[in-house]
């Protein structure tokens, strides 16, 4: 995200629009560049950005939207990008939870996330779906001169050795790393498919829960649920987690606080109340178990344990 950030050359004191529920590297990149970040809130049943919220986020220094893929799920991108080109600003998808999703168009047209917008981005932390062994991301564009400039930016600023074009960063794929998604690449659909088999087994043990929203599928997208997060809608979460631990079972929040709350990032202009959605969220949301190897013993045990809970 720094990279494509640097890349799209903004200055200190130009904004980049942001949802306010996701992980903190969303923001902290722009922070880091000095942006002014323009918080939007999120939706209750997605949990990505709501378009419809844009235009009150805009400002005429407003340069770029992040909208993140979140849980791994498209945001509503055709809104997204109609806003951004009638703006004349850049779209940087934030894909680090949905490598391998699509977004599906009104025509029927399918394309990959981190495709859709000017730049895209990824992550191949460990425990993503694509993950190596260490930290690690990837750049995507359609612009090869775009491209080029993202490599040398990621060295130090030098397409030749020790002539340095532009102030750049160390941010380079270590071979190792590499060699290993090279290895998991061909097998990243593979496990998606399997992520999305165990997420229906999940759905089919909660169904008839009132107490719980499970993941809604939009139509709009794939989803190959990097988490599988549930709402608690009764306000019992965290006794949920409590009672799922001391049964063995780790169940995580993602995320306790919504990015506007935080200290690192608070603006007296974002009142604890100003995105409604994004705060109860971060009080509903808790993610179950969820990679490729879930059997459905495991999967039956976790559910009947969730089950017993509201029983």
């Amino acid at each position: 995200l720094q990279l494509a950030l640097m890349a799209l050359d903004l200055k200190p004191g130009d904004a980049v629009i942001v949802p306010a529920f996701t992980y903190v590297a969303t923001a902290e990149v722009a922070a880091l560049l000095r942006l002014e970040v323009r918080w939007v809130d999120v939706s209750l049943e997605h949990f990505n950005l709501l378009p419809e919220k844009l235009e009150a986020a805009w400002r005429p220094n407003v340069k770029a939207i992040v909208p993140v893929h979140l849980f791994g799920q498209a945001a509503p991108m055709q809104a997204v990008l109609d806003f951004a080109r009638a703006k004349g600003i850049a779209v940087v998808e934030d894909t680090a939870q949905a490598l391998g999703a699509e977004y599906i168009f009104p025509d029927g047209t399918r394309k990959k996330l981190g495709t859709l917008g000017d730049i895209g981005c990824t992550s191949f932390f460990p425990s993503k779906n694509l993950g190596c062994y260490g930290d690690g991301g990837a750049v995507f564009t359609a612009s090869p001169e775009r491209a080029a400039r993202i490599a040398r930016i990621a060295n130090h600023g030098q397409d030749t050795l020790y002539e340095f074009a532009e102030v750049g960063v160390n941010s380079r794929l270590d071979s190792i790393q590499a060699a290993i998604l090279r290895l998991k690449l061909p097998y990243l659909d593979e496990f998606n498919a399997r992520r999305r088999a165990a997420a229906d087994l999940y759905d089919s043990y909660f169904a008839n829960l009132s107490t719980l929203q499970i993941p809604q599928r939009m139509p709009w997208s794939t989803h190959i649920f990097h988490q599988y997060t549930l709402r608690v809608l009764d306000g019992r979460r965290d006794a949920l987690r409590a009672y799922l631990s001391e049964r063995g079972i780790p169940a995580m929040v993602y995320y306790p606080k919504p990015l506007h709350l935080q200290p690192a990032y608070y603006d007296p202009a974002y009142p604890e109340g100003s995105f409604p959605n994004a705060e109860r969220l971060a009080q509903e949301v808790i993610s179950l178990p969820m990679h490729p190897f879930l059997s459905e013993d495991q999967i039956a045990y976790i559910a009947e344990t969730v089950r017993d809970f509201f029983r």
